[in-house]
């Protein structure tokens, strides 16, 4: 949802690709983190493959003010109506593909063939990566132990530590993830101690950051903020509660403070001795 606060200067991201644009938008959210004093709008116009898609993507982005137009597109065809437009209309205009394809060109002497969606081919590492997603959803939160068994990941942390983003993000690198959130006084299953403890990985906050995180989301639900759900002296038992759990089994522990999901996720993978592609 775009942000309406009238004090920020307002951007409007445009992301044009001839596949789902999933890369271009990575791109823009890293950069416009840069700018939190920006309201950033993200307007997203994937499989754009023929110049009539493009004119009606033109006709619709040219009443928004402030245009910063990245595009994924790789036949010639396409590109420089995009640049074309971005000079009519004051736009800038940012080149994911290009660059990198000509970089390549250069040093092979190989001409791109300008395929569409080239990286996207339905190849068996394409459907193991479905597979890993349908696995991290089924086993999210503990829903069914016997998960934890079959699981390459098993994910372990008291509540706001990351666990299901983490447990996306690396089913995106082809990797079954189960995590289990740490409830206070509840009993941990018996298969959390029968698999092999370099599978597991324990994750930990530190108590400030979980206190002001557990606070915004009990404000964003509309309920008090100060509860035992956010209580420091609470937070630092369950903390304490979640450190002798992971001594005991033995398993790697993480602090997702101030970590990114991508960070995290590389420390896990370096831990388990996987390269990521």
């Amino acid at each position: 949802m775009p942000d309406t606060n009238p004090d920020k200067k307002e951007v409007n991201i445009i992301i044009i690709s001839d596949s789902a644009g999933e890369t271009a938008y990575r791109n823009a959210v890293a950069a416009a983190a840069q700018f939190p004093k920006a309201q950033i709008n993200y307007r997203r116009y994937p499989f754009i493959t023929d110049k009539d898609k493009l004119e009606a993507t033109f006709s619709e982005i040219e009443k928004f003010p402030n245009l910063v137009i990245m595009y994924s597109l790789v036949k010639d065809e396409l590109q420089l109506p995009v640049i074309r437009f971005g000079r009519e209309h004051n736009a800038s205009c940012i080149d994911i593909l290009s660059p990198v394809v000509e970089a390549i060109s250069q040093v092979t002497k190989l001409r791109p063939e300008q395929k569409v969606g080239a990286q996207h081919q339905l190849n068996q590492k394409y459907f193991d990566r479905i597979s890993a997603m349908e696995f991290a959803v089924m086993y999210d939160d503990g829903k069914d132990p016997k998960g934890f068994i079959e699981a390459d990941v098993v994910l372990l942390g008291v509540s706001r530590t990351s666990k299901t983003p983490l447990s996306l993000y690396l089913a995106n690198k082809n990797l079954k993830v189960a995590n289990l959130p740490l409830v206070p006084n509840t009993h941990i299953p018996k298969e959390i101690y029968q698999i092999d403890p370099k599978k597991i990985i324990g994750l930990l906050n530190d108590a400030s950051v979980l206190n002001e995180i557990r606070r915004q989301r009990m404000i964003a639900y509309g309920l008090n903020p100060d509860t035992t759900y956010s209580n420091m002296d609470s937070i630092n038992k369950e903390l304490d509660s979640a450190k002798k759990l992971y001594q005991e089994l033995g398993c790697y522990v993480i602090n997702v403070a101030h970590r990114s999901i991508e960070e995290t996720a590389a420390l896990i993978m370096k831990h388990l001795g996987i390269e990521d592609e």
